[in-house]
């Protein structure tokens, strides 16, 4: 988690220390909504910029406000994505940066999302995709009381926090699939133990071989229209009888 800000500190040092907390969260566990807040406003620390917003896309494309800097910020992000318009939108959509550096002269461009903003005291706008490489996952929106152009070393610094926050959700992602895929194997693995252990049961009751007996095994589970786990559990907690696998009629699935 990044920590409160530290007013002694330069913004040299905040930079530093912000990055360093980034990359912290490549190898520990973390809340993404907790971490992307704390970001949205230590951006306001370092960068020339008032407020900041950040969108995510949802599972169907769809951006979803994640995090702000402010209640204020927040708010017209959502008036964002309510009336699909704005500089977060089309930098997610175009993959590309978008900057308005005078904002009351894009009534064209963005016909309700440029009062809304103007009227909250915001004058210019640099909205960042989040994206690595070709995966596009959201955008960083950053508002100016100013109107002008963000310092170039500001914009340098604003895309590499952008890129930085790809890059931290998507190793999150990256992590919960990978536990996902874990999961189902150590699943794999246990119910690979239970299968033998039936397997055991029934070569030596019935004095066959344990080929013999997975054949057996697999043959019931067939005809009773069970999984052969499921079997193989049951059958060595007891809820099955080995009496029962051996004498119950095999009839033929359709």
């Amino acid at each position: 988690m990044i920590d409160p800000p530290d007013t002694e500190l330069t913004r040299e040092a905040q930079i530093v220390r912000t990055f360093l907390e980034l990359a912290d969260t490549l190898v520990a566990d973390f809340d993404i909504i907790e971490l992307l807040t704390s970001l949205a406003m230590r951006c306001v620390e370092i960068l020339d910029t008032a407020a900041t917003g950040i969108l995510l896309a949802d599972g169907d494309g769809h951006l979803r406000v994640i995090a702000a800097s402010s209640e204020q910020a927040r708010l017209l992000e959502i008036f964002q994505v309510q009336i699909d318009e704005g500089p977060c939108l089309e930098a997610f959509a175009s993959g590309r940066p978008v900057v308005q550096y005078e904002l009351a002269t894009a009534i064209e461009r963005w016909p309700r999302f440029t009062p809304y903003a103007v009227n909250a005291g915001y004058n210019s706008v640099y909205a960042i995709p989040l994206r690595l490489r070709g995966n596009i996952i959201g955008a960083l929106n950053l508002f100016r009381s100013e109107s002008g152009l963000l310092a170039d070393d500001d914009v340098d610094l604003a895309r590499a926090l952008a890129d930085m926050a790809s890059i931290t959700i998507l190793q999150a992602e990256a992590a919960t699939e990978a536990r996902l895929r874990d999961a189902h194997l150590q699943h794999a693995l246990d119910s690979r133990v239970i299968i033998e252990q039936a397997k055991g049961m029934l070569a030596e009751r019935a004095g066959i071989d344990m080929p013999c007996a997975f054949d057996l095994l697999r043959s019931h589970a067939r005809n009773t229209n069970t999984k052969l786990t499921e079997l193989a559990s049951h059958i060595v907690d007891g809820r099955i009888s080995l009496d029962k696998v051996f004498t119950e009629p095999q009839v033929s699935r359709h």
